[in-house]
């Protein structure tokens, strides 16, 4: 296990540092590292610790949220194409978020875009949570999160198709895009008392992911606590998806693809992949933030729309390869 965190870790280290350095600014290392250590309010510590600290600490902290969910979300409910997305609180966050967009309280009130799809996660959790019941099942939960997301996503289109402001409509589906451009210190702090109790909930959660591994049944007799086990995971993910889709849009294929690609090094032991899928996030939404600042640095290419195109190919290699060792 030491094998694999060691150098997810490292990946992450070496990242984070190489966002630091990039950017229209042309900032050197040494220059950039004393702007970051003395702090003061020169021209070059203002951009570093206004500008390119925060969108670092938000590819790692969105990215690592966004593994860690993928991986417990799968562990649960004991299926691959599982995601965080599922519950329907990525879809809520986007909605609330474009209400705010529309009807400008975003343009009057600083955080009013993030509080929004705050407020609009965490009606989506209560809705899941409602309809799946105390005595639900996973089968419920994945229902109900189907349903909330498709009422989500209905209402997202109705607030798009009847916006009478096109500056509105374009500020929306470019925010839904996913970016971590422009984002500050007061965004880092906003998501991370949410992500830091989000990613408590999850990360105690190996036992009992584990002992579902031989089914629900087995699990109780083990002395897991399923139906409380199926909420802190909601909660947890909420905590974490929310937030995450509150600062920077929607940004997927993260929390599906990463553990998909760390699975086959941490064996068939749910609590295992999932600070190494913490790691793994962490690493890819660094590098797609980076390359979307070196590949087309004047045409603002979306974090969320290079997520999908690398994720979307890679998650279909992985479907062909289980589909040749099934043969």
């Amino acid at each position: 296990m030491i094998r694999l965190l060691l150098p997810l870790s490292l990946a992450v280290a070496v990242l984070f540092g190489v966002s630091l350095l990039i950017g229209p600014a042309r900032i050197g290392l040494a220059d950039s590292l004393r702007a970051l250590m003395a702090g003061g309010d020169s021209p070059i510590a203002l951009v570093m610790r206004e500008i390119r600290l925060p969108r670092a600490l938000l590819a790692v902290m969105i990215g690592a949220s966004l593994g860690l969910a993928g991986a417990a979300m799968q562990g649960y409910l004991r299926n691959p194409l599982a995601e965080p997305g599922l519950i329907g609180v990525s879809g809520s966050a986007a909605l609330g978020a474009v209400i705010a967009i529309q009807t400008g309280f975003a343009a009057s009130f600083f955080l009013g875009l993030p509080l929004a799809a705050l407020s609009g996660a965490l009606l989506a959790v209560l809705l899941v949570m409602a309809l799946v019941g105390p005595r639900g099942t996973s089968l419920t939960l994945i229902l109900a999160g189907i349903a909330v997301s498709a009422l989500a996503a209905a209402l997202t289109s109705l607030v798009l198709n009847l916006s009478p402001n096109p500056f509105a409509a374009s500020e929306i589906v470019f925010w839904m895009m996913g970016s971590l451009e422009d984002r500050s210190m007061t965004h880092v702090w906003l998501a991370a008392p949410f992500m830091g109790l989000g990613l408590a909930l999850l990360s105690t959660l190996g036992r009992g992911l584990d002992a579902l591994t031989l089914g629900e049944d087995a699990a109780q007799a083990m002395g897991i606590h399923v139906s409380r086990l199926r909420l802190q995971l909601v909660f947890g993910t909420a905590c974490v998806v929310g937030a995450g889709t509150a600062v920077a849009g929607a940004i997927g294929f993260v929390g599906l693809v990463v553990p998909h690609i760390l699975r086959p090094f941490v064996g068939a032991h749910p609590s295992r992949l999932l600070w190494a899928s913490a790691l793994g996030g962490a690493v890819m939404v660094l590098a797609a933030d980076i390359a979307t600042r070196v590949v087309l640095p004047d045409r603002d290419l979306k974090l969320g729309v290079l997520t999908a195109l690398v994720g979307a190919p890679l998650f279909l290699h992985l479907i062909l390869k289980l589909r040749k060792e099934r043969l």
